[in-house]
């Protein structure tokens, strides 16, 4: 896949490492000479230090053949510029940071897939390591939803019992889901059924509509997520 990324400040830069180590063909405008040429020494890619609010730049850039576009700067405004230049010039696929939440709704008039406020995003996911250090990792889906890892402990109410008898005994309610098991290291996951039996030391992807608070956390034998 062929993508310019645009900035390679805090964020664009572990984006240009992915995209790198992904083996894709990229392309790095940066205005900033000093992070243009650090890119330019550490990643295997092309970089162009200069304005990406202008046409000619993004022509320089390969736009004709790019697959994607994806703006990373600290600038909504600036964001919103790449954005429409990368439209006109008919790139697939554009990508774009959203700092302030109040100009997503722009964004998306425009047709820019976008990912909000990611310093906020970061900051949520070290505020939960701390508030809830039972849970491996989690995705908010909407206001009260989130998807999350959490590992079963030893004593907990939902250990050695099947979906089944968990649901039987109000652990697994209707607004809970576990989507799939990890166990002992093994590679595939297991998909659950009604039959699958729970068992301490899994790892369990589970979705929960109320979002996980200290009583769904419970069922799985965390109660420190109790703690305020």
């Amino acid at each position: 896949m062929y993508v310019i990324i645009v900035g390679a400040g805090d964020i664009g830069t572990p984006l240009i490492e992915v995209a790198t180590r992904e083996g894709n063909e990229v392309v790095v405008i940066e205005k900033n000479e000093q992070r243009a040429e650090e890119a330019a020494r550490r990643f295997d890619c092309l970089v162009i230090n200069d304005d990406a609010t202008t046409q000619d730049v993004l022509e320089d850039a390969g736009a004709d053949r790019a697959d994607a576009l994806i703006s990373t700067t600290n600038q909504d405004a600036t964001n919103v510029m790449v954005c429409l230049l990368a439209q006109e010039l008919e790139i697939p696929d554009v990508v774009s940071v959203v700092h302030n939440p109040e100009h997503l709704a722009l964004f998306e008039r425009i047709g820019v897939h976008s990912m909000e406020n990611p310093e906020r995003l970061i900051a949520e996911h070290m505020y939960r390591a701390i508030k809830r250090p039972a849970i491996v990792d989690y995705m908010r889906i909407g206001d009260t939803a989130e998807v999350f890892e959490i590992t079963v402990d030893e004593g907990a109410p939902i250990a050695d019992k099947t979906l089944q008898e968990a649901a039987a005994d109000g652990l697994v309610t209707d607004d809970m889901l576990i989507v799939a098991i990890e166990r002992n290291g093994q590679g595939e996951p297991i998909t659950p059924k009604g039959g699958t039996r729970i068992e301490t030391g899994d790892l369990l992807t589970v979705y929960s509509a109320v979002g996980a608070t200290p009583d769904v956390t419970d069922v799985f034998g965390h109660t420190e997520d109790h703690n305020p």
